[in-house]
C-alpha cells in the first residue's frame, strides 16, 4: 500500500477514532489539538504530535481538518497556509457549511488543492471505518485516504458536500427532537413506553428514532445546535429555528450527546 504522510488537525470525538483509522491503514501521520493531552494516546500508537497547524503540516501531502464550527477551521487554516507546500490537498471534513469552505479557499496558498469531506455517522461508525464520506472538489489522488474512512460518494463541485451534509444534519437533529416530543405525548397519553418506542422504531421515524434513543453517540447538542444555525442563516426555516431554541434551553447539556437533549425534551424538562 501506498503510504501518504498525513496531517490531522482536531482530535475531537470524532477525529480521534478517524486519525487512529489512517494510522492503523499504515499512512504516516502527524497529529495537532488545541488540548494536546488529546493527542496522547495516538502518540502512543506511533503518531507524531505537532504544537502549532503549522508544524503538523510543514511536510504533509494530505492535511485534515476536522474542528467545531466555522471561526475554528478558518483560524487554524490561516495559521497553517504559511506551511503549506504546492501540490498538499487539504481536506475539510468539519461541519460547516457550504458558504465557509468556499471562503477557506481564499485562505490557501496557489497550488495547494481543497475539497470537503464531511462524514455522516457517529463515533462507532468512525472507528470502523464505517462513515459516509461526502466529497466535494477534486479528489483525485486522495481517493485510498478517504476510502480508509468509509465509503466515498462525490457530490459536485467545491461546497456540494458540505451543503448535503447541512440538509442531512438538520433533517436529524429536526427528527429527534420531533421524536422527543411524540414520546413525550405517548407518556402524557398513557400509552407504555416501550410500545410507543417500538411502534416509532418501525415507523417511517425509524432513523430518527434510533438516533433519540441512542446510548453511545457522540454528537454534542451543542454542535447539532451549531448546524442549525448555519441552516437558518441560508433560508427561512422557522421549524429548525424552533428546534434550535429548543436545544439552546440545555445548556448544562452542550457536551452531553443529542440524545441527552431528546431525554430532557421526553421528561418534560
Amino acid at each position: 500500500m501506498t503510504t501518504t504522510t498525513i496531517a490531522f488537525l482536531g482530535l475531537g470525538g470524532m477525529g480521534t477514532p478517524m486519525a487512529t483509522r489512517l494510522l492503523d491503514a499504515g499512512h504516516s501521520l502527524t497529529v495537532w489539538n488545541r488540548t494536546a493531552a488529546r493527542a496522547e494516546g495516538l502518540a502512543a500508537r506511533g503518531a507524531a504530535v505537532a504544537a502549532t497547524p503549522g508544524d503538523a503540516v510543514r511536510c504533509a501531502d494530505v492535511v485534515i481538518s476536522m474542528l467545531a464550527d466555522p471561526a475554528a477551521v478558518a483560524a487554524v487554516v490561516t495559521s497553517a497556509a504559511p506551511q503549506l507546500r504546492p501540490g498538499t490537498h487539504w481536506i475539510e471534513m468539519s461541519t460547516i457549511g457550504p458558504d465557509a469552505v468556499r471562503d477557506l479557499a481564499g485562505l490557501l496558498p496557489e497550488g495547494v488543492t481543497l475539497l470537503d469531506a464531511p462524514v455522516l455517522g457517529s463515533v462507532d461508525k468512525a472507528a470502523a471505518g464505517e462513515l459516509g464520506v461526502l466529497v466535494g472538489g477534486e479528489a483525485d489522488g486522495v481517493e485510498k485516504v478517504l476510502g480508509a474512512l468509509g465509503t466515498v460518494t462525490r457530490c459536485g463541485p467545491l461546497g456540494s458536500a458540505a451543503a448535503l451534509k447541512l440538509v442531512v444534519n438538520t433533517a436529524l437533529v429536526g427528527g429527534v427532537v420531533v421524536v422527543a416530543e411524540a414520546l413525550a405525548l405517548a407518556d402524557r397519553l398513557g400509552v407504555p413506553a416501550a410500545m410507543a418506542e417500538r411502534t416509532l422504531l418501525a415507523s417511517a421515524l425509524g432513523g430518527a428514532a434510533r438516533r433519540a434513543l441512542a446510548t453511545e453517540a457522540a454528537f454534542a447538542t451543542a454542535l447539532a445546535a451549531k448546524d442549525l444555525a448555519l441552516a437558518t442563516a441560508t433560508a427561512p426555516l422557522p421549524v429548525l429555528g424552533a428546534v434550535h431554541d429548543r436545544l439552546g434551553a440545555y445548556p448544562e447539556l452542550a457536551a452531553r450527546d443529542l440524545a441527552r437533549a431528546a431525554d430532557r425534551i421526553r421528561a418534560g424538562g
